[in-house]
């Protein structure tokens, strides 16, 4: 029996497998500390203890990450990021270092969670970048909020990107999470996500 070249890349932070390579797209998901239980969290963690982390097309680990993305559109908890000076200040963290530690190619910033699609660059590695995330516009957030206490939650959700037919169906998701949740008619529309800047830079190039 031969070992799987890609079992090294897997790694645990907190309860959640992670696949953790610089030359794969990933979409990565985070959320706020109280947009979901812990009752809820535990479940998943039990049902994820029995999925093959190497099979990425294993219908009940794609039906586990569908039932997460739907709890998600649901907007539990205070929803602190549809707050203008708080969704600004997260989109802002993503495009920060956009060419420099990654290549950000899709995200949208939702009432009471984060999606972003993006490809890693060597020598930065994808929990130490959600963890600069997290802890820039934790704080701040915070401080803006006059609040103490955990902003997001402790763990986050990644997928890495199998084909390109995955590759548009992920971006589509992302772009079109606000109209899918009742937010917004069309994916430009909503202030934080890549589908906005797109429009506003081809706008500037018809002008």
């Amino acid at each position: 029996m031969t070992d799987n070249p890609l079992q090294r890349y897997w790694h645990h932070r907190g309860y959640l497998p992670h696949f953790d390579r610089p030359d794969l797209i990933q979409s990565i998901t985070l959320y706020l500390g109280d947009a979901l239980p812990k009752e809820v969290i535990d479940g998943w963690r039990a049902e994820l203890k029995l999925l093959d982390l190497n099979n990425q097309t294993d219908h009940s680990r794609i039906e586990l990450h569908r039932r997460i993305a739907r709890y998600g559109d649901l907007g539990r908890g205070a929803c602190w990021l549809k707050e203008p000076f708080i969704g600004n200040l997260t989109e802002e963290a993503l495009l920060h270092f956009d060419g420099q530690r990654y290549k950000l190619i899709a995200w949208c910033v939702m009432p009471n969670h984060l999606h972003t699609l993006i490809e890693s660059f060597e020598g930065f590695s994808i929990g130490n970048i959600v963890k600069s995330w997290k802890s820039y516009t934790g704080n701040r957030a915070n401080r803006y909020l006059n609040r103490q206490g955990r902003f997001w939650q402790a763990d986050y959700y990644d997928r890495y990107i199998r084909d390109s037919d995955h590759f548009h169906n992920c971006v589509k998701y992302i772009e079109n999470n606000p109209v899918k949740a009742g937010l917004c008619l069309h994916p430009e529309d909503w202030p934080w996500s890549s589908a906005r800047r797109r429009l506003s830079a081809q706008r500037k190039l018809q002008a």
